[in-house]
Order: structure tokens, then sequence, then C-alpha cells
């Protein structure tokens, strides 16, 4: 049995129900699954596909990103989804880190196929809605695919997903998933939500992140329920949806429950059709909480990361929902403990690093044992974030990673951006640090020594940077400083410096 099987046996019970809808057009269970079989039989006859090959992915949400993740699993293949929000430098550094065999892609997103040509990767590309040079289009393949077998020896303890997370070290890492862990995730988001096969999904959440694929898109159409996706989240869209199409559940991040609740049709669009809706990603305000709750919709927390598939730690519908701020407990088949910093277990009530550990659990982090040694220890993978734990067994997290900035749902690591900036030749040290913002909860902010003698301004290094990152990455203020706060060993004291940003705001200094 693998994760495609689920798929193979909703056909089966309910062929003719709606798997998936999109922009009009509904997908039943029997055309997903002949789709998913046309597709895994294509990729394995004309690209030689086999156990444990890797194919990269960069579209924005479509029913064919589901089925590519499926045929992955029918083969015992490997989906490396890839952030279109990503440079096209940042795209190319995982492609060649991945080793990936195919990229399938939108021609609205291949600006990266100029680069891509000129690199010794050797990669295949498929389009979705055009024909690359040298490549194939998805249509093309379908239409030679047969839909029959399967690659030997696939089962649900095959690696299934290479999702890339931003590194400490300034490089992302790939958190590899098997698909048992998507299987466990989705018996725990079935539980979460008191899913049934009779719900329905409204997915606004880019499937390049585990939480707009694992926290309700896959666990529901491995339930034989019905989701309705959506290309790329706008909030007028993801109002009309709610209205016409009457999904039962859905995921919003805050940044989205803030743009969904802060448009003119909010007061007016019938919500009732919602169960619940779950939000996570960060510490969620109260205040976006109530907005929903006011509405008589619940409001469900969840805490994970990639690494964690992501569901780990939630508050469940019908739960216990009175101790206010917590995330909940551990979920249904994975454990959950507060430790100190040598691995031991602190009492209830006392603040630490989360620790969990289950068959949600990522695998290793793609070519790199060390990262993975260190973050799973003993069976537990230390997840960096500072929470602590009720004697009832709920959780509250009270810090993010350290350092780690969350802006609109998207997390960011200064080392990423300290990397790039430090590579400009007038550039002597930074920091980068989160700025509070209304909109996006945090921005990046960088402070900036420049070399002896250099006249570096802020438009020029801020060039240098987006040829480099991805937009959102990009600091809002640069600031230009004699030094930057340190420990006695001169380690940039980054909290400090948070402090200090915020004094300077607050008294009116310029920025």
């Amino acid at each position: 049995m693998d994760l495609c099987s689920l798929i193979d046996r909703n056909a089966a019970f309910a062929p003719d129900k709606t798997a998936i809808a999109f922009e009009g057009e509904r997908l039943s269970y029997a055309a997903l699954a002949a789709r998913i079989a046309q597709t895994a039989s294509a990729l394995k006859n004309e690209f030689g596909v086999s156990r444990g090959d890797r194919i990269a992915i960069l579209s924005l949400n479509r029913p064919d990103y589901l089925v590519l993740l499926y045929a992955c699993a029918r083969l015992g293949a490997m989906l490396v989804p890839l952030n279109w929000r990503l440079a096209v430098a940042e795209q190319l550094f995982i492609l060649s880190d991945a080793g990936a065999k195919i990229l399938v892609l939108e021609q609205a997103l291949a600006e990266l196929l100029p680069e891509l040509e000129r690199t010794s990767l050797g990669t295949a590309v498929i389009g979705f809605d055009f024909t690359p040079l040298r490549g194939a289009t998805f249509e093309s393949l379908l239409a030679r695919g047969d839909g029959s077998g399967r690659n030997p020896h696939t089962d649900l303890s095959c690696p299934l997903l290479i999702v890339y997370t931003s590194g400490t070290t300034g490089r992302p890492k790939g958190a590899v998933l098997r698909q048992d862990a998507l299987f466990w995730n989705g018996i725990m988001s079935q539980h979460m939500h008191n899913m049934t096969s009779d719900d329905h999904v409204l997915t606004v959440l880019p499937f390049f992140h585990v939480g707009g694929l694992n926290i309700q898109t896959t666990p529901a159409l491995q339930l034989g329920a019905t989701v309705t996706i959506q290309a790329r989240f706008t909030p007028e869209a993801a109002l009309a949806a709610i209205a016409h199409e009457r999904p039962t559940l859905t995921v919003m991040v805050p940044a989205i429950i803030q743009a969904v609740s802060d448009h003119p049709d909010w007061a007016t669009t019938d919500l009732s059709s919602l169960k619940a809706v779950a939000t996570g990603s960060t510490i969620v305000p109260p205040h976006l909480i109530d907005r929903f709750v006011a509405r008589g919709i619940p409001v469900l927390q969840v805490y994970g990361s990639t690494e964690t598939c992501p569901i780990a730690i939630y508050t469940r519908l019908g739960g216990d929902h009175s101790r206010a701020g917590s995330t909940g407990l551990a979920g249904l088949c994975c454990e959950a403990k507060v430790i100190d910093q040598g691995g031991t277990e602190v009492p209830a009530g006392t603040p630490g690093e989360i620790a969990v550990r289950g068959p949600n659990v990522f695998f290793e982090y793609w070519g790199n044992a060390d990262a993975t040694r260190d973050a799973l220890q003993d069976g537990w993978y230390r997840t960096g974030d500072i929470g602590l734990r009720d004697a009832d067994g709920y959780f509250w997290v009270r810090d993010r990673k350290k350092n780690m900035i969350i802006s609109g749902g998207e997390n960011i690591y200064p080392a990423e951006i300290e990397r790039v900036l430090l590579g400009h030749p007038d550039v002597s040290e930074c920091a980068v640090i989160g700025r509070p913002d209304p909109r996006w909860d945090e921005v990046p902010v960088a402070y900036v020594i420049r070399r002896s003698g250099c006249r570096l301004e802020a438009d020029e290094l801020r060039t240098h940077l987006q040829a480099q990152l991805a937009r959102y990455k990009v600091p809002r203020d640069i600031v230009f400083v004699a030094d930057l706060p340190r420990t006695a060993l001169g380690k940039v004291q980054h909290f400090l410096l948070k402090q200090l940003d915020a004094q300077s705001r607050a008294q009116g200094e310029p920025s």
C-alpha cells in the first residue's frame, strides 16, 4: 500500500463524487485516480522515473499539483515544491541541491528557464500551459500514459516530499517527509477538525508550504472529502468562494484572517457553511481570532513546522478552548514535551524548548547529515521554539525559533539575508532583525556597517538584495551604523538590536 492507494479506494467507493473543484471545473475521484495513474505511467515510461527520483514543481495551486504528488507516491518518487516567491538564484539552488530529474512549471513562473539552460543540471522541463524549448507539455505527457503499473517496492515508508525550509546557516535545508508522515498527519487533521468525507475544504494557502498541502488538503482527499482550490489568495476571491462554494473548513494564517476581515465584503458575506477555521504559522493575535468567533465560527489553532508535516499540537473542534492563547494538546498520533538545553523534560509551567516525536516527523534533511543529527535526537525533533506546558498537557508557544522572522506567514531567517548583504563588496558587517508591522506581523530590517571609506547607499544595497532574494525577504529598512551590540566573544546580539530598534522608533529617531 502507498498513499496513492487511498485515492484509488475513494474512487472505488464514490467514483462520481467531486474530489477537486478549481475555477469552475470539477474533477471526480474516478477522474482524479485515472489522471494520477496516467501521469505516473508516463513519467515512468517516458522519463524513466523510478523510486527515489526527484520531481520539482513550480506552479500556483492547481489540481495537477496534487496529481503530481500522488503520482510520485505511486512511483516511490519525491516531489520538490518550489516557492514561486523566491528569487531565481534561490530556486536554482534548490533544484541543484535536490538533484531534480524533472521540473514541471507554468509559463508565468518560467523566469528561471534561461538560467537553468546555462547550468549543467540536466533537468528535463515539462510545461503545464506552454511548450518549453527542448521540453514537453503536461497534456502531451498524459496522452502517452496508459495508466498501468507501479514501480516495485513502493509503500508508505518511501520518501515523498522534500520541502525546503530556510536555514539558520543561510542556505535552505530540504526536509524529507515520507508517505507515512502524510498518512499519520492526515489522521491527526481528521481528528482535529472532526473531518468526514462529507466535508468540503477551501484551500487558499500555497501548496509549496506544508500548511497549504497538509493541514486540510491531503487529509481531505485521503478521506474522500471535496477540496476547492484557489490558484492564489485574494481576500475577495476567498470570501466569494465561502459564499458560493459553501465550504465547511479552511485554513488561514493571521495575515490572511486580517486581509479577509478588513475587506469591505466581510460584513455581508455568508459564513454559515464554515464549521471551523484553522490558523497557525505564528503566534496568533487574539483580536484576529475574535473576528471569526464573533461571527459564530470556531477558530482552531495548530502548531508545527515543515519538519512535522506540519501538524503536531492543536486545539480540537468541540474541545476545550477555555485556555486563552493555548495552541492545544499534542496530536492524536504524536508526542510533544518541553525540555531544557540538555534534553531533560522540565516541570509543568516551566519554559523550555518544544520537542516532538512521532510518525509525522521528517526523516532527514536532504544530503545534510550534520543538520539532521542536530535536529533529531533520540527520535525527538528539537523545534527550537520556546514554550511551556501546563499540568493538563496544554501547550503555549512563547517565542519562535531564535532570530526567525515570520512575515505574512512566510518564514524568514536573518542569516539568509545577512549572507547576501555580506556579498556586497562595500558591506563590512551586518545584522538583520524583525520589526513589528501591523499588516505583516513582522518585516525584516537590516543594520549595516560600511567598509571604511565607502559611500554605499541604501538604494544600491537594496538593488543588490533584490537580485538574489525573494521580494518579501528584502529588508523594509536599511540602517547604516558604526557598530553592533555583541557578546564578549564578538557575536551579534540580535535581541539587543531589536530592543535598540524599538527604542529608536519610540523616540522618533530616523531609521
